[in-house]
C-alpha cells in the first residue's frame, strides 16, 4: 500500500529527501547544519513552532548522548518525527483504519470533503458494507448536486433535501433512515462556511445534538473528521482551529497531497492541532486515498 502511495506523491518525497540528503552530507553538526535543517522544515510546511520544537529536541538528544555521527543524527531525527506523529496516532482518537458507523465530515469549502465522502463510501461498499451518504451542505445547491452525482457513479444512496431545508433537520431524518434501513455506515457531508464563525459553531453543535437525539438508545460510534487541503499549507490552520472550537474533532484527512511537495504539514497537524492524520488523498480517482502510516511516511522521507 505505501509503495503505491509513494508513487502517487513523489513531489513530497523527491523535494524533501533530496534536500535532506544534502544537509546530512555535511561533516559536522554545527549551527549552520541546524539552521539549514530548520529552513528545510519550515519550507516543507512543518511550521515555525513545530520546526523549532524538532530542532530543540534534536539538539538536546545530540548533547545528552554526545552524538557526532551524521547517520546517527539522522536516525534520531527520524525517531523525533515518528514520536510527533505516533503520540496522536496511538491516542484514543485514532481510528486505526476503522471507519466509524456515523462519520461527520467538516472543513472549509473546497477542502475535499465531498470527494472524500465519495471515496470512503466507495471503499466501504467494496468491502460489502451498506452506506448512506448525506448531503447536509444545504446552503450550496452545487454541493448537493456534486454528492448526488458521486452517488450515481458509485451506486450508493444519497439522502438529500428536496427543497431548501435546515441541515440539522435533514441530518435528524437521515439518522432515522440509517437506523431503520439496515445501513452499516452513514457519512454526512456538511457546509464548509457560514456567514460567521459563531454561526458555523452553532450549526455543527446543533447537528451533533440531533444525531444523539435521533439515535436514542442505539449505541453507535460517532466521529468527526476534518478535511485539510495540503495545498493551502499553514494557511489552513486558522480555519482548522475554528472547527476545533466548533466540535470535538477525532482526526484529519489531508487532501490533495499530490499537488504539493510540502509533506511536512502532517507534523504540524499532529503537533499544533494535537490530532491524528487518518487518511491521505492524492487525486480524483476513487482509489486515490490511503490510510496514513506514520512510521512508513517518516522512513520514506528520510531514508528513501
Amino acid at each position: 500500500m505505501f509503495k503505491f502511495l509513494k508513487n502517487k506523491i513523489t513531489k513530497v518525497y523527491n523535494k524533501f529527501t533530496t534536500k535532506i540528503e544534502s544537509i546530512f552530507s555535511r561533516n559536522s553538526v554545527d549551527d549552520t547544519f541546524f539552521e539549514e535543517l530548520r529552513v528545510l522544515l519550515i519550507s516543507a510546511d512543518v511550521g515555525v513552532d513545530t520546526s523549532d520544537k524538532i530542532i530543540n529536541l534534536l539538539k538536546d538528544k545530540i548533547k545528552k548522548e554526545n552524538i557526532s555521527d551524521m547517520q546517527q543524527v539522522k536516525e534520531e531525527l527520524g525517531f523525533i518525527l515518528e514520536e510527533i506523529l505516533l503520540s496522536v496516532s496511538n491516542s484514543e482518537k485514532s481510528q486505526n483504519g476503522v471507519t466509524p458507523e456515523i462519520l461527520l465530515l467538516v472543513g472549509i469549502n473546497g477542502s475535499g470533503k465531498t470527494t472524500f465522502a465519495a471515496k470512503m463510501a466507495n471503499k466501504l461498499k467494496q468491502n460489502g458494507k451498506k452506506v448512506l451518504l448525506v448531503a447536509a451542505d444545504t446552503f450550496r445547491a452545487a454541493a448537493v448536486e456534486q454528492l448526488q452525482e458521486w452517488g450515481k457513479r458509485i451506486d450508493v444512496e444519497v439522502f438529500a433535501p428536496t427543497v431548501s431545508s435546515d441541515p440539522a433537520g435533514l441530518v435528524f431524518d437521515a439518522i432515522l433512515k440509517f437506523k431503520s434501513g439496515g445501513y452499516d455506515h452513514i457519512i454526512i457531508d456538511t457546509a464548509g462556511r457560514l456567514q460567521t464563525k459563531v454561526n458555523l459553531i452553532k450549526e455543527l453543535e446543533k447537528i451533533l445534538r440531533v444525531i444523539k437525539k435521533a439515535l436514542g438508545d442505539r449505541e453507535c460510534n460517532v466521529s468527526t473528521w476534518l478535511t485539510v487541503d495540503a495545498m493551502l499549507g499553514q494557511n489552513s490552520f486558522e480555519q482548522a482551529n475554528v472547527f476545533k472550537d466548533a466540535t470535538n474533532l477525532d482526526g484529519v484527512i489531508l487532501t490533495k497531497l499530490d499537488g504539493t511537495g510540502k509533506g511536512g504539514i502532517v507534523f504540524s497537524i499532529s503537533s499544533e492541532l494535537n490530532l491524528p492524520v487518518l487518511y491521505l488523498t492524492f487525486g480524483e480517482k476513487l482509489q486515490d486515498m490511503a490510510v496514513f502510516d506514520a512510521k512508513s511516511y517518516v522512513k520514506e522521507l528520510l531514508f528513501k
